[in-house]
């Protein structure tokens, strides 16, 4: 028995000898299980940490490093060793009931990697790279365990690079700040013609020479700031948001802690991409005990037509009769919800207003009480501002008055702090039994899978523009699925049926707003759009008796599979979505 033991001590030291020689191992190899797809992570000769991504024996993302900067620990990614990893194989399943595909398959291969960083001032730090690779695409993150003389970590900034082999072409979308709402009409550029230190927003899109199509974005965001990318050198490289109250930095941690995940999609057709549960299957587990109370379904948005009523005995605006005539409309469509939009506590600009009171207009209590009646849910639109200092007290009341979700809008950010913001939102709303719309957001990162009740969320440019713009047109509706869409639901709000399909005719207005294209292709909307809840914008004359309104009563908003059938990013798409025994068929093309 000594001995055994003596041999275990004699095996242990021979193995921390053999590790203290440092970089043992030079690469990593990592294949998906179709074996398409390969991973291989490695450094260079001066120690920096790089990785490197083939499909089908082709090398698509040549070696890029990935180097933290940090205080008070510096550099990390720099000076590296590898000293070696666990390699393990899973082939899981999960239901996801307010998705696109109710049953999931999460299959990959994964590596966990132990590095360590020889720090600028003394000593060494050991950390990890998760690597996980899927056949549609891969993922990485950095977990950085616990320091004895660190206990607070400050992210000054990461620089993740992503150096695409051959791009021909980049889909992009701009932003001049950080502070944005995250809506705009993407581009098609070469790399070269993109201008160093743009902004750019996640997902991005690139095609290569070979016909090889690259999606980057992330997933898993959690006390983190987002993402973003510009153009440095003649390559891509990661930027954070810094924190707003803190510009020096990015972020602030505590470790140990868990990077996001950096994601890429990659194949032949960028389509299938649409296909994939990747970023709910890379984001943390439930964080709700029993979700079964939250309910998808389409919203009566009385907002986008300009709260208009062509009754005589209505005026329309913001006051209880409309609302009661928008209540009616639902009941009698079929349509889960009616939106409250701006306005019906007081000023929608101002975070200083009170949101657990009404304007005098405005019987909050006859209103849901007579939903109620209707079988029909009630949604309220509030300033963030207002909902981060008051969620405590208005989210029970909101309870209490039987509303049944929020739309919180404005946030026009993506720091640690925003992001901190939505996660304690969709918490402190699902004590209360509140479904959630982000607007004025940034793009999603799988904060869904932990918190289904946050149903969908905007950051696209959508419908709404059509009443000061001819930016929301065709061209663009047929974009945002290959890119956008592939983070998560999108509340574009489609359901215009007053449209028109000559642009030169289209004049945008606030009140009785149309909308460019055909009412096919609005319809069309419903089913290649993902979004467990979609908006039917127009007004109730507007749809009663005409062709198509009764697709819009039957089309659900979430699906049992999704199949990407056909299509040309930025020309057309094709897109079936099956609900119990019935598949849905959208086709919708550019101008």
């Amino acid at each position: 028995m000594c001995k055994q033991v003596m041999n275990k001590k004699v095996l242990f030291v021979l193995i921390l000898l053999f590790f203290a020689m440092g970089n043992l191992f030079s690469t990593v190899q990592i294949e998906s299980p179709d074996g398409s797809l390969v991973f291989k992570l490695g450094t260079d000769k001066n120690g920096t940490l790089l990785y490197s991504i083939r499909y089908r024996g082709q090398v698509v993302v040549k070696e890029s490093p990935v180097v933290l900067f940090t205080s008070p620990l510096g550099e990390l990614g720099k000076r590296v060793d590898i000293l070696g990893w666990n390699l393990s194989s899973k082939d899981e399943h999960h239901e996801f009931f307010l998705g696109k595909n109710r049953y999931i398959d999460d299959v990959y291969n994964e590596a966990i990697v132990e590095v360590s960083s020889k720090l600028k001032e003394d000593g060494v730090y050991f950390y990890y790279l998760h690597i996980r690779v899927y056949n549609e695409g891969c993922a990485f993150r950095i977990e950085l365990p616990f320091h004895s003389n660190v206990k607070r970590l400050d992210i000054v900034r990461e620089e993740t690079h992503f150096r695409v082999v051959d791009v021909e072409k980049a889909y992009i979308l701009k932003i001049g700040g950080f502070e944005s709402a995250y809506e705009g009409n993407y581009e098609i550029l070469e790399p070269g013609k993109i201008d160093e230190d743009v902004i750019i927003c996640l997902p991005v899109l690139f095609k290569t020479n070979h016909d090889i199509w690259i999606a980057v974005t992330e997933a898993d965001l959690f006390d983190y700031s987002n993402m973003f990318i510009t153009r440095k050198n003649n390559e891509f490289v990661s930027t954070l948001a810094p924190l707003r109250r803190n510009n020096k930095h990015c972020a602030e941690i505590s470790l140990p802690y868990l990077l996001p995940w950096r994601v890429f999609f990659i194949g032949d057709e960028p389509g299938r991409f649409i296909e994939s549960d990747m970023i709910v299957n890379l984001s943390r587990g439930l964080g709700i005990e029993n979700p079964g109370w939250i309910k998808p379904g389409k919203v009566a948005w009385p907002w986008w037509s300009g709260r208009v009523v062509d009754r005589k005995d209505v005026k329309g605006g913001v006051n209880t009769e409309t609302m009661l005539h928008y209540i009616d409309f639902a009941s009698e469509s079929g349509l889960e919800y009616l939106l409250i939009d701006a306005g019906w506590y007081g000023e929608p600009d101002d975070p200083g207003e009170d949101i657990t009171r009404t304007i005098p207009e405005f019987d909050i209590k006859r209103i849901v009480k007579y939903a109620n009646s209707k079988n029909v849910g009630i949604l309220l639109w509030v300033n963030w501002g207002c909902v981060e200092r008051q969620m405590k007290d208005a989210f029970p009341l909101y309870e209490k008055w039987g509303v049944k979700g929020v739309k919180i809008d404005y946030m026009n950010a993506a720091d640690q702090d925003i992001v901190n913001f939505y996660w304690k939102v969709a918490k402190e709303a699902a004590k209360f039994h509140l479904v959630v719309d982000f607007h004025g957001a940034y793009k999603p990162t799988g904060l869904r899978r932990a918190y289904p009740n946050v149903l969908t969320r905007e950051g696209v440019l959508g419908l709404e523009y059509c009443k000061w713009s001819k930016r929301c047109n065709p061209d663009h509706d047929v974009m945002i699925p290959y890119i956008r869409m592939l983070a998560g639901p999108m509340d574009y709000t489609p359901g215009a049926f007053n449209v028109v399909n000559n642009e030169s005719e289209f004049k945008p207005r606030f009140t009785y707003p149309s909308a460019l294209g055909t009412r096919a292709h609005q319809l069309a909307m419903y089913v290649v759009y993902e979004s467990p809840l979609q908006m039917v914008v127009d007004h109730p004359d507007s749809y009663l008796g005409q062709p198509g309104f009764e697709f819009i009563k039957k089309v659900p908003t979430v699906w049992d599979e999704t199949k990407f059938i056909k299509g040309r990013v930025g020309e057309y798409i094709v897109i079936a979505r099956k609900k119990g025994d019935n598949w849905y068929l959208g086709g919708m093309t550019n101008w």
